[in-house]
């Protein structure tokens, strides 16, 4: 199938040409063929419904087309670090420090979740990340085998990782049932999907791992194959501990566990000295700012610009819908731009391009994604539309910092994901919205009676 959108204003993160003013956007099945400058004269055959408009030229003709007329067109975001099946207790447990939110009011309401509870909350989860433009995200949670479902039936793309724990040395790595998730979701999901879906290991966190745990299901994730997903240095608290316990910050730990030694994705980051930075560095460990996340909890904000200096990726992530309160990519591109900016004193740090990369072009390298995160020939049709007929866009004297210092989630009109439409002017294509909502109104009854 071949898809025309028309005359549209492009971002398309492509460092050699990262906006096309107007242009045409040529999509066969699940990829990009080929990005028109300046756009098509006019449309040469007329076929079925007169009104129909279709494109033929060297690239064949195509079965549908988009008018892009006062829209922009750029890569899906990618959501790097988030838990959906939290979405049950968003507004739950709120105006808390992370650690007696977590272990005091978190933990105990998770021990409550079900496979059904899972399943519902991750498609309200998804819906919410397609209407604010987020086409992949990386997750972890617990009954991600049901999520990779919820994947597959919805079309969006993800990284899953099943969140590990161990509070006691006195384990059997091949009989915890944690890492046996682990490895039966590995074995039945990576690259399922037409390779839509992804899956890694997750070790939570150096508070809720053992030194033994850390070590052995980071080996056992280097002979499967996959990363690591984990929190680091979210919290003064954890930095302290971590001192206290080992004699090192968490950066040291992990390292010298042999955890960054395989491809990392490391949430938040907040609290990393010049020292865990240099080895961040060298060890290509992507680093996943959670903004929204991190102030509403008081747990701080990340040295951006300090890390990007020294080479580090970083992505972005929203959290879970519990500490976030939202899953909106959008809000967080605007708090990464602008954070820095007032609390180190340099209104240059993060540029307004920097962090709309960290939503993109970023969080591609973060998860190992080499065909999304831009919008060029030959890479996945994966593709938000914003509806640029708004008042906070006028003038658009500047459109890459329209974006990220004006757009809201509730500009996107269009979400698209292996060139398949999933989200379009307020419709779910994929989604029983109204089914989804009765059903997590049914969960949290039942979880807060």
């Amino acid at each position: 199938m071949k898809t025309l959108i028309k005359n549209i204003k492009i971002i398309t993160m492509d460092d050699e040409k990262p906006l096309i003013d107007c242009g045409d956007i040529i999509i066969e099945d699940d990829r990009i063929l080929d990005i028109i400058e300046n756009g098509v004269s006019e449309c040469n055959r007329i076929v079925g419904d007169p009104k129909d408009e279709c494109y033929e030229s060297t690239s064949g003709q195509c079965d549908r087309v988009i008018d892009g007329e006062n829209k922009l067109a750029l890569p899906g975001f990618i959501n790097a670090h988030t838990h959906v099946g939290m979405v049950p207790f968003r507004n739950f447990a709120n105006d808390l420090p992370l650690e007696e939110w977590l272990f005091n009011k978190l933990f105990p309401m998770e021990d409550k979740l079900t496979a059904d509870d899972i399943y519902w909350a991750s498609q309200m989860g998804i819906a919410e990340m397609l209407a604010s433009g987020t086409t992949c995200f990386a997750d972890m949670y617990m009954f991600e085998d049901v999520l990779a479902e919820v994947v597959k039936s919805t079309g969006m793309r993800a990284d899953l990782t099943r969140g590990l724990q161990c509070f006691d040395d006195n384990f059997n790595i091949k009989t915890d049932r944690r890492v046996l998730e682990s490895i039966e979701l590995f074995n039945q999901y990576h690259n399922a999907a037409n390779g839509r879906i992804k899956i890694r290991f997750g070790p939570h966190a150096v508070y809720t791992c053992t030194p033994r745990y850390l070590a052995e299901t980071a080996a056992l994730a280097k002979e499967l194959g996959v990363g690591i997903h984990i929190h680091l240095s979210e919290t003064k608290n954890e930095n302290e501990n971590c001192m206290k316990t080992y004699g090192k910050s968490p950066t040291r730990h992990l390292a010298d566990l042999g955890v960054f030694d395989l491809p990392a994705l490391a949430a938040h980051g907040v609290y990393l000295s010049d020292e865990d930075i240099s080895i961040l560095s060298q060890k290509k460990v992507s680093i996943i700012h959670n903004p929204a996340s991190n102030l509403k909890l008081g747990s701080g904000i990340m040295r951006g610009a300090r890390l990007l200096e020294s080479g580090i990726n970083i992505g972005l992530g929203t959290d879970g819908a519990s500490s976030n309160n939202a899953l909106d990519m959008m809000r967080e591109i605007y708090l990464a731009a602008v954070l820095s900016k007032g609390v180190f004193e340099d209104s240059v740090g993060i540029k307004a391009y920097e962090a709309l990369k960290m939503a993109t072009v970023n969080g591609a390298k973060a998860l190992g994604l080499r065909d999304v995160g831009m919008l060029k020939a030959g890479m996945k049709a994966d593709i938000s539309l914003i509806d640029l007929n708004k008042p906070h866009y006028y003038p658009l004297n500047d459109t890459v910092s329209a974006v990220v210092y004006c757009g809201k989630g509730s500009d996107v009109h269009t979400v698209m994901v292996d060139g398949k439409i999933l989200y379009e002017n307020g419709e779910y294509k994929t989604i029983d919205i109204e089914a989804v909502k009765d059903n997590v109104n049914r969960i949290t009854e039942r979880l807060f009676r």
